[in-house]
């Protein structure tokens, strides 16, 4: 016989053990969001190599320039394995593999914000880009760059809600040159080309991520409830380290 604290009991133990986070569907659909920009980058170090040449050539870059290479490579680094520590079921049957994943995640992503700077910064624009553009990406690696170091500090101080959803934002932006070939494409197909329509178009990718990833850690925060606060600060071991 069922009591009213038995069946409350059993609900509440069926939402505690609710898988909350991405699945493998929206992981799949990550990576091929990332496959998009690494390709580019995989094709333009193989055509500085002397390889294949598929795409127009480059005059900004000259030989291997360490920026680049340390930004398609710390891309490729923080894009994959950020799949893997957003995918709940693997995060948590696999807590020591997301805990030194998530330091080299961390390593990687500000590699990637250094490098990107230093490309914006250090080399001259590329042909059709504006003013819009050179800002966007300032300000994507600045904030990127942040969200690293205040999701670090998070997991420092057993915040785990904190923790997650600053890594969430940071890996949204990291992942905002998959998003710009579509917003590029939808913005050229419109209203055809042009220097401040591509800028908001690349700056539109960047946006959209974010904005996803807001979207996805207030619901994830709305469906935790105040318990997960609690556990956030009380947890042990076993959900430390970064993401």
């Amino acid at each position: 016989m069922n009591t009213p604290a038995t069946t409350t009991t059993r609900r509440t133990t069926r939402n505690t053990k609710r898988p909350s986070g991405a699945g493998w569907p929206v992981a799949a659909a990550l990576v091929v969001l990332t496959l998009i920009p690494l390709s580019a980058g995989i094709l333009r170090l193989l055509q500085l190599a002397g390889g294949l040449s598929v795409m127009p050539a480059d005059d900004r870059f000259v030989g291997f320039p360490a920026a680049l290479v340390i930004h398609i490579a710390g891309s490729a680094c923080f894009a994959l394995l950020g799949v893997g520590q957003l995918i709940t079921r693997f995060r948590r049957r696999h807590l020591t593999w997301h805990r030194r994943a998530g330091r080299v995640l961390v390593v990687a992503g500000l590699a990637v914000v250094g490098s990107a700077l230093w490309l914006t910064i250090g080399y001259p624009a590329h042909p059709g880009t504006g003013p819009i553009l050179f800002v966007a990406r300032l300000l994507a690696a600045t904030a990127m760059g942040t969200f690293l170091v205040l999701g670090f500090a998070a997991i420092r101080r057993r915040d785990i809600t904190a923790h997650r959803a600053w890594m969430v934002r940071a890996y949204a932006l990291a992942l905002g040159a998959g998003t710009q070939a579509f917003t590029e494409g939808l913005t050229e197909a419109a209203i055809g080309p042009g220097v401040i329509s591509g800028d908001l178009a690349k700056l539109g990718g960047w946006v959209i991520n974010l904005a996803v990833a807001e979207w996805a850690v207030q619901r994830t925060s709305r469906a935790r409830g105040p318990r997960s606060d609690t556990h956030s600060h009380s947890g042990g071991r076993s959900q430390a380290g970064p993401r």
